[in-house]
């Protein structure tokens, strides 16, 4: 895990920062349902997971820009920028109705992603083991695919406590509307760090990307 140290003083949302780090502590959370038609047919004619190649598309978007990969240091109170940040993903087990933590790692290649994601929820599948570790992974985003129905709206709270930086994503099943599929993702980033712009550019990032990848 490497990281770089932001000034406080010159980072560029620095005004911003202040107020909703001081004055008003709260995040800003928003729902939109994506196309991913094409992302569908693509992993059907490839013999692919939707699941994991959604996961992989949605980890790339994280990773291109730095906004998305703050985090802060409570022990210090330091504003910090991860060179990289990982999903944490779940699986659930139908028999026991609990979930497994999953610890992926995100590589831009594809086709490691793929593998390493695929071999993490194989072996989650035989654990039953609910325990989050965010000590030891610090900078791993939270990813949780709600698969039991396509909603409209998600809002996720924090309660007060130290500052909480990285994204939390969730999405639904996808469900046909006037002949393309569409899936519900909320996007959730502290306001500290982002503002709509930032959090609306998540969801056109994934439809960018989710073009490339099916090319």
């Amino acid at each position: 895990m490497n990281y770089r140290k932001i000034d406080k003083d010159k980072y560029y949302r620095a005004g911003v920062y202040r107020h909703f780090t001081q004055d008003c502590k709260c995040s800003v959370s928003m729902t939109f349902r994506i196309d991913v038609t094409e992302l569908v047919e693509w992993s059907r004619r490839n013999g692919t997971k939707f699941y994991i190649n959604f996961l992989y598309v949605l980890s790339k978007v994280l990773n291109s820009r730095e906004d998305y990969r703050m985090g802060y240091l409570w022990q210090t109170d330091e504003l910090i920028c991860y060179d990289e940040i990982n999903p944490t993903q779940y699986i659930f087990h139908d028999d026991t109705e609990t979930c497994t933590p999953v610890y992926s790692r995100y590589s831009p290649d594809y086709s490691a992603f793929y593998a390493g994601a695929l071999a993490d929820i194989e072996s989650a599948k035989q654990s039953r083991e609910y325990r989050l570790d965010a000590a030891a992974h610090p900078n791993w985003f939270d990813a949780s695919f709600i698969s039991w129905l396509s909603y409209d709206s998600l809002n996720i709270e924090l309660p007060d406590g130290y500052l909480y930086f990285l994204p939390i994503i969730n999405w639904g099943k996808y469900r046909e509307e006037n002949g393309r599929l569409l899936m519900p993702v909320t996007v959730r980033l502290n306001h500290a760090v982002a503002d709509g712009f930032l959090v609306a550019l998540v969801f056109r990032l994934l439809e960018k990307e989710m073009a490339e990848l099916c090319r």
